[in-house]
């Protein structure tokens, strides 16, 4: 059972801003932006990256980029919004469960200058 389970199953603390049936969306413990939500399905149905998708996890891709939608309305994101999604182990990935994070418009140019300035 990895972190993120514990984290479904409530045995790990996390600030839930968004939970229905079938994901859970969470604040990230450490947030590479100033709003960095991960949304995590609760079923992962063998869905542990993109790159292991298959047409039966059409239903719990859309319901995680339909969540981010309903999230990104929750908290404020008039300005825009980007969901990243990283995949692989070149891309520092240390668990195995698919997991769209959300980040703000706003949010991108406070990360650009935190990195470059």
């Amino acid at each position: 059972m990895c972190r993120f389970d514990k984290i479904i199953n409530k045995e790990i603390p996390s600030t839930i801003v968004y939970e229905d049936d079938k994901v859970l969306a969470f604040r990230d413990i450490s947030p590479q932006a100033p709003t960095h939500i991960l949304i995590i399905p609760k079923v992962k149905d063998g869905l542990t990256g993109l790159s292991k998708a298959e047409e039966r996890h059409c239903d719990i891709l859309g319901r995680l980029l339909y969540t981010a939608k309903l999230v990104a309305k929750q908290e404020g994101l008039e300005d825009g919004f980007r969901i990243v999604i990283n995949e692989g182990q070149g891309m520092s990935i240390s668990l195995p469960h698919s997991r769209p994070s959300l980040r703000g418009a706003s949010d991108e140019l406070a990360t650009w200058l935190r990195w470059n300035c």
